[in-house]
């Protein structure tokens, strides 16, 4: 297959995936509507048509820096057309049914209901939250099976190729610091990177088609959602990616341990005080020269245009963390663990931290 016709296609499969995204809100919103009216109506801010051809404009830039780093090898280009397909036609209908408890709890402000099986007692209370309002927040198995294609319909099939951000600081912050003549230098194998709250795998999954070699770990605190990440990842070829159930801002791992740690869309759904506990664990179980990277949504600071989308985020999903993130100064913040050489990014709807731990330091 040429490489033309392979973006071609590329183009076509995410613009088939954005126009099923954008007719099931539509189909969905309607029908909700009509069937079970809100009593009491959301206050949302209007978005300008201005806005709106601002976003499609921003995904077509993430989609052709997805196709470039892919171009240059970053990772394989059969990563791009990697979609969970048996989960679609398995799920869908079940997103489709949960949508009415979805709607009823939204416009209810009903944020901590969990199925009775469930017990929330030993989790954070920043967790027990119907974050999304999606049904039994992440602590179910049926919440694991949904989340990726809940995610993507949100996201206008975007999701992955935000994830994917991460791939290209990971793998050129570890071949500057731990490959070739570096000081620090260990071979391929040796290699070992975190993803923090790992969730259903879809990060991991990538970083193992980047550095197919690399000893793979991840941290959640959800056992559900674990469970379906070893479903994933237990699919893959290469080394299984070791994964344990745990609290972000309390990891289970020694000082010094890893030369990568990514961390995706966490920080907005974290307390400011946790946010600053996880950067510091971060900077804790890396080792020196390591590059440390986050993945969340953008900030005020970068596009204040889209101000009436972010502020009406948290009206239409459970998000009470997220007012507080959009103003959080992150650089700060990861200065403040120890990191040095922080740069950002900014893709779609998405902002990127890269930061490095010192080569000199330590803990």
């Amino acid at each position: 297959m040429s490489d033309t016709f392979t973006q071609l296609t590329y183009q076509v499969f995410q613009q088939g995936k954005a126009l099923f995204a954008l007719a099931h809100k539509n189909v969905s919103s309607q029908l909700l509507n009509l069937i079970d009216p809100p009593v009491n109506q959301l206050q949302t801010k209007p978005v300008s048509p201005e806005v709106i051809q601002n976003l499609r404009q921003r995904l077509d830039q993430i989609l052709e820096t997805d196709w470039q780093d892919a171009e240059r090898g970053v990772y394989p280009k059969s990563l791009l057309f990697d979609n969970p397909w048996e989960d679609f036609f398995h799920y869908y209908p079940e997103v489709c049914l949960d949508l009415a408890k979805t709607w009823q709890r939204r416009h209810q402000n009903q944020f901590q209901e969990f199925s009775p099986e469930i017990d929330t007692e030993d989790y954070p209370q920043y967790y027990r939250r119907n974050f999304h309002y999606q049904t039994d927040g992440y602590l179910s198995d049926a919440s694991a099976n949904l989340y990726d294609l809940q995610v993507e319909i949100l996201f206008s099939g975007s999701a992955d190729p935000m994830r994917r951000r991460v791939l290209a600081p990971l793998k050129e912050g570890l071949v500057e610091t731990f490959h070739g003549t570096s000081p620090h230098s260990v071979s391929p194998k040796q290699i070992r990177v975190l993803d923090i709250a790992c969730g259903t795998g879809r990060t991991l999954k990538m970083i193992r088609a980047t550095l197919p070699q690399a000893s793979l770990f991840g941290v959640d605190l959800s056992p559900a959602y674990l469970r379906k990440a070893n479903q994933l990842l237990s699919e893959i070829p290469g080394e299984l990616p070791q994964l344990v159930q745990g609290k972000a801002e309390e990891l289970p791992y020694r000082d010094n341990y890893f030369h990568g740690v990514t961390c995706v869309f966490l920080f907005h759904e974290l307390p400011p005080s946790v946010r600053q506990r996880i950067i510091n664990q971060g900077f804790r179980v890396m080792q020196p020269g390591g590059v440390f990277i986050i993945c969340d949504s953008i900030q005020a600071i970068d596009f204040p245009e889209l101000m009436p989308m972010m502020e009406n985020f948290p009206v239409m999903f459970h998000e009470p963390y997220y007012r507080n993130y959009i103003t959080d100064d992150l650089v700060e913040r990861l200065e403040a663990a120890g990191f040095e050489n922080i740069t950002t990014q900014n893709h779609f709807m998405s902002k990127y931290w890269i930061a490095r731990k010192p080569p000199e330091a330590t803990v």
